[in-house]
């Protein structure tokens, strides 16, 4: 006998019970469970004590199921109705996934649309069961070249287990690296939308409350998009298995300095743009989300612009925080210490107006022991000095309300590497960014990754509410991945990862990370060079003192 214990109400069992069986769940909003802190399929079957949670399209663990799910309902599809189209998946903008046809590139892709929806929505209604079944890796490989998956016979050479899962559907079979929905029927919201040579996939998010976001087109950050993306074939590094081969072809010098170089040039590219503009630029303005290197990126472009005979001068927005007794409560008594208000903009736009006007000003000095102001600074500038500031309101009009806005230039950062471990896997960038955070905290300041996973929610309500919004109003987006650093990351990130034992909240979130980081063949530290931006996160970086 043993004990479910759901919403605080205890049943005893004498024999094992699937999840799905402890529901009535006729409008299928539990895509998945969570059994002792452990994320599990509905088809899960268990016998012993457990304490069962339904997660709903709120918790972002259930929309990773739900998306590839989606994703593999997609896949479907087009095996279905067109089995000679070759596919790929990305991750893209709008909070939205982007799939392309890889060998029909100029395929009408809005009567391929109408085709696939009809198809998906087909498949919906039939309510068809994702049944998981494991086989030795020997027979995946078979499957995969028996059906033409070249791109999945080949990362199977990286998979340290001697098994592979898939998922069987009907007549289909696949694995998307991740727990499905327990049947077809669960995946009824989703939109496709034409966009550029392929479609976006939208489907509900946990940030907007389960709905739907709308779609917000994102022209100059789908640019950058496409040219890593671009970049990624150029330098043959955009799957797994491509990457890795660098390492093992011993040309891991010439890879790593290469994307190096990359960044170099598109340092070089805003240094020359900033140079035509320098009598008019007084104000550069750089914001992106947690974890992207604006420290590191700060310093270099410093750097870039001296070699111009430019000598900007850094001015950090931490310094305009208003005492904390002047903070406004909410009416649960807390303080967002991220919102705009917690700035004095009054203020900052003062000073800045004073320094582009050639004249002295008094910059505060903000003290985060004491949260309050402790003084001033006095400071003037001359014609060759414009300012940098680099902050989560950067780019925010409300910050620079005063300043012209042909006195500054923009600058929105993000890395943004276009990397999949196979056609229909891409890897997400937010969990570039969270493995990069993970390995800093733990680096700098001894925060085990369960500590940095505990505030990533409320690090992801920030950027939705005060970076995203802001992106498109950037002069520049810089791209501040490197094709490489998953590589380098991995052998900090997995340790403090699989510290977190299998009881804990943040384990779901870890195994998850873990599943795809284990495919990355190590690259030593000393290749990377100790101004590149990577070292931001590993340490060794002469712009931080480890």
């Amino acid at each position: 006998m043993f004990t479910v214990t759901i919403n605080g109400k205890s049943t005893h069992y004498d024999s094992p019970i699937r999840i799905i069986d402890l529901i009535d769940d006729k409008e299928m909003k539990y895509p998945v469970a969570r059994v002792n802190h452990r994320l599990r399929e509905l088809h899960y079957r268990f016998d012993y004590d457990a304490e069962v949670e339904f997660l709903t399209l709120d918790h972002p663990e259930a929309v990773h199921v739900y998306e590839a799910s989606l994703r593999y309902l997609i896949a479907k599809a087009f095996h279905n109705i067109y089995p000679e189209y070759t596919i790929k998946f990305k991750y893209s903008i709008s909070r939205s996934t982007f799939c392309y046809i890889m060998t029909e590139p100029h395929v009408d892709i809005a009567n391929v649309l109408f085709s696939i929806q009809k198809e998906m929505d087909r498949v919906i209604n039939e309510n068809y069961t994702l049944e998981r079944i494991t086989v030795p890796i020997e027979d995946a490989k078979t499957f995969y070249k028996e059906n033409g998956y070249d791109d999945r016979v080949k990362i199977l050479e990286y998979r340290p287990e001697k098994t592979v899962h898939f998922y069987r559907c009907h007549d289909y079979q696949n694995y998307m690296y991740s727990y499905m929905v327990p049947s077809t029927g669960y995946l009824k919201q989703y939109n496709l939308i034409p966009y550029d040579i392929g479609f976006l996939i939208q489907y509900p998010r946990a940030e907007t409350n389960t709905q739907i976001p709308p779609f917000k087109d994102a022209p100059k950050y789908i640019k950058t998009l496409r040219e890593a993306s671009i970049w990624a074939d150029v330098v043959t590094a955009d799957n797994i298995y491509d990457l890795n081969k660098h390492v093992h072809n011993n040309y891991v010098v010439d890879f790593v300095h290469m994307c190096e170089a990359k960044h170099n040039a598109m340092l070089t590219e805003i240094g020359d743009i900033i140079k035509e503009r320098e009598h008019e630029i007084s104000l550069i303005a750089i914001a992106g989300p947690s974890s992207s290197g604006k420290t590191t990126f700060s310093n270099r472009l410093r750097i870039e612009l001296m070699t111009r005979g430019i000598r900007p001068i850094a001015i950090s927005l931490d310094d305009y925080y208003l005492n904390r007794e002047d903070l406004i409560e909410d009416e649960n008594g807390a303080v967002d210490l991220e919102h705009i208000n917690t700035l004095d903009i009054a203020l900052f736009n003062r000073n800045m107006q004073e320094l582009i006007r050639g004249k002295e000003t008094n910059i505060p000095i903000f003290d985060f022991k004491v949260k309050k102001r402790v003084g001033y600074r006095t400071l003037k500038i001359t014609d060759d000095t414009p300012i940098i500031i680099e902050g989560i309101h950067a780019l925010n009009a409300q910050l620079t309300q005063n300043i012209p806005d042909y006195k500054m230039f923009k600058i929105f950062i993000s890395p943004q590497i276009q990397l999949n471990l196979d056609h229909h896997n891409p890897i997400s960038i937010t969990d570039l960014r969270l493995i990069r955070r993970i390995v800093r905290d733990k680096k700098f300041r001894n925060a085990a990754a369960a500590r940095t996973l505990a505030m990533w929610d409320s690090v992801r309500q920030g950027e939705f509410r005060w970076i995203y919004p802001n992106q498109e109003h950037a002069d520049y987006v810089y791209n501040s991945g490197l094709q490489y650093e998953l590589n380098v990351l991995k052998k900090y990130a997995l340790p403090t990862l699989r510290e977190i034992p299998n009881d804990s909240e943040f384990y779901i979130t870890a195994n998850r990370l873990i599943k795809f980081m284990k495919y990355f063949v190590d690259i030593d530290d000393y290749h990377v060079p100790n101004n590149s931006l990577l070292r931001e996160f590993i340490g060794g970086s002469i712009f931080v003192e480890d």
